[in-house]
């Protein structure tokens, strides 16, 4: 009787580890730039739940001034990019509005990492991101959103305003462009790196 390891081609070059799977999530306030960030930076067509602002939410969801924001993510973002060989990663987005707060504990269980997303123009609104990181103790970057036409404040007023740790990275992003995206998810990844090696062993 053949074994299956008797039929196994030993010539054949072993079969590749896959990638390993990391979460990673996106917050911010409502219109800073989540689904755009997402979008440009997946390898595949983004899952998206935009929906269509109706009346109901006047006064509620309230977009950066100047723009014509006409849909809203009602559940959440989600792309895939691989880094190497080695790294898969997987960007969730949270929804803006605090309406829909009840999600982001669901969406970032099992993420290792996170990226605020800040307008300077309302860093309030990245506050409860922030909050929510923090309480969970995962790590996270602070990323400034660079709008056109925009007020910019530095980012060393923005790290004073956002009040977060000083080993909190906080970086300019363009998040229309993709090297952009792609140097504060390199950030990202080293400060959860930095962390690990931190941590106490066991």
């Amino acid at each position: 009787m053949l074994l299956r390891s008797d039929v196994v081609d030993r010539s054949a070059p072993p079969t590749a580890a896959p990638p390993i799977p990391v979460k990673i999530v996106v917050a911010g306030g409502f219109g800073v730039g989540k689904t755009t960030a997402i979008g440009t930076l997946s390898e595949i067509e983004p899952l998206t739940t935009e929906a269509a602002m109706t009346s109901e939410s006047l006064g509620i969801d309230i977009g950066p001034d100047g723009t014509a924001k006409t849909t809203t993510t009602v559940a959440l973002d989600f792309g895939r990019v691989g880094i190497d060989r080695n790294i898969m990663l997987y960007l969730f987005g949270t929804p803006g509005q605090n309406r829909f707060g009840f999600m982001w504990r669901d969406l970032t269980v099992g993420a290792l990492g996170g990226i605020v997303l800040v307008d300077t123009d309302r860093i309030a609104d990245s506050f409860v991101a922030i909050d929510h990181f923090e309480s969970l103790g995962v790590p996270f970057v602070v990323a400034v959103n660079q709008f056109d036409g925009r007020i910019a404040l530095s980012l060393s007023d923005v790290r004073t305003a956002t009040d977060v740790d000083p080993v909190v990275p906080v970086l300019a992003c363009d998040a229309r462009d993709r090297e952009s995206v792609k140097s504060v998810i390199l950030a990202l990844l080293d400060t959860i790196l930095t962390r690990a090696k931190a941590a106490p062993p066991g």
